[in-house]
């Protein structure tokens, strides 16, 4: 959709209601309404939308040929260029759909694809994209299917004596093996900053939550890192990393990490996957909460999942509640067991978060005055390298010492305490 800015898509966004026991993956009020955002975020005009109640998709057609007939007379009526789905389809239901309704189609996963193409900032990020783009279409070409050249993708040139369906095919393998490469070589790069980082025992904090909850703003006003931050979804794709001062003199790095969203593609998940490496490597995860949005607890359960998935749910998290500041917010009772509420627009709250986040990564210092006998002398050797001198006196019982020291230097400390 982002091939032609100067005309916009006319969309009819379609769903189908299943039951299913997973609500969160089902297609409901709210999931049509973040549908609907998504196409308003690719440049699209919604001219109105269909959901139908119905126990299991149907397989040729998602949700019936009599239901596709309805839509193509409103499309028609409505002069509507495109259909969105709720769900994912397979190469031959969108074969079939644009067959029937004479109007071209495309899924959730198309739409989501799209938008990451087009915000997509750095080297990585375009290929990242790229990659979920080619492992997406690949089972999709299915031959007719017309909607498969609004994505891009990299279909390439016909070999001698083959089919241009073949040559499409051979062609989006092989560059999928390129970019799986090219990707990989970039996440060998990133681990190396990483063990740099632990080699430094740098302790990382890493920005999680929903699209559009706050993640950008907050890390601006925690850093000053001067990141886009609008009110939009996936406004932001690629991590950015910054460095932050704690209380105790310490500096951490905060990492922010593109935003989730419920029924996000799976092949999107994989080839982001070195970049999502940035929280499940890290110390803490900040668990960013648009709290004045009314699916904030389904949001919070799409979170909380993918995390699990990514093998980072047992992690220290500090759920931080943002957006305070809108009219109409009413607290609500902090579910998890360290949480903070917060304005990162107004910077409401965030000494309190600093404060908590202080307490949860590794490495806290404590302020200690000593009094060490000149016997032990070689223990400010240790204070230097391991701790922070602040300052010294020399008086007639010993070296009278003011120093910042972590949990373990403060155990070989204790008992010169003043």
């Amino acid at each position: 959709m982002y091939e032609n800015s100067e005309q916009r898509e006319r969309v009819i966004l379609v769903g189908a209601h299943r039951n299913l026991q997973n609500h969160l993956e089902d297609t409901s009020a709210e999931s049509m309404h973040e549908l609907a955002q998504l196409a308003e975020t690719a440049g699209a005009e919604v001219l109105g939308e269909i959901v139908q109640n119905r126990e299991a998709a149907d397989r040729a057609t998602f949700i019936g040929e009599g239901k596709l007939l309805e839509i193509k007379e409103m499309a028609e009526n409505l002069e509507a260029t495109l259909l969105i789905f709720d769900d994912e389809l397979t190469g031959s239901q969108l074969k079939n759909i644009e067959k029937i309704t004479e109007c071209s189609v495309i899924d959730r996963s198309a739409l989501i694809l799209d938008i990451f193409a087009g915000r997509a900032l750095s080297g990585e990020g375009k290929l990242q994209v790229e990659l979920a783009q080619l492992k997406y279409n690949l089972p999709r070409l299915t031959g007719g299917y017309q909607s498969l050249s609004r994505l891009g993708g990299g279909i390439g040139t016909r070999g001698p004596g083959e089919t241009k369906l073949e040559s499409d095919r051979r062609h989006i393998r092989s560059r999928i093996t390129a970019l799986e490469k090219e990707i990989a070589e970039l996440s060998r790069h990133r681990e190396l900053l990483r063990a740099r980082r632990r080699k430094n025992e740098v302790p990382t904090a890493a920005l999680v939550g929903y699209t559009n909850a706050g993640k950008s703003t907050l890390l601006n006003a925690l850093t000053d890192a001067g990141v886009l931050a609008e009110n939009m979804l996936f406004a932001t794709l690629d991590p950015t990393v910054r460095a932050l001062s704690m209380e105790d003199g310490r500096e951490a790095m905060l990492i922010d990490t593109v935003g989730f969203i419920r029924k996000l593609p799976h092949h999107l998940i994989e080839a982001f996957k070195s970049t999502l490496e940035e929280a499940v490597t890290a110390d803490v995860l900040v668990h960013v909460i648009d709290a004045s949005s009314p699916e904030m607890e389904n949001q919070i359960a799409v979170v909380e999942r993918l995390l699990h998935s990514l093998g980072c749910g047992d992690k220290p998290i500090l759920s931080v509640f943002n957006k305070c500041d809108i009219a109409g917010f009413t607290p609500r009772p902090p579910l998890p067991e360290k949480a903070v509420y917060i304005s990162a627009k107004n910077g409401d709250g965030l000494e309190t978060l600093l404060s908590q986040l202080d307490e949860l990564l590794p490495g806290k210092r404590r302020k200690m005055e000593l009094l060490i006998p000149y016997t032990d002398g070689n223990l400010l050797h240790t204070i230097r390298t391991e701790g922070e001198l602040l300052s010294e006196d020399y008086t007639p019982e010993g070296t009278a010492v003011i120093c910042m020291a972590d949990a373990a230097l403060y155990a070989k400390l204790k008992k010169y305490q003043r």
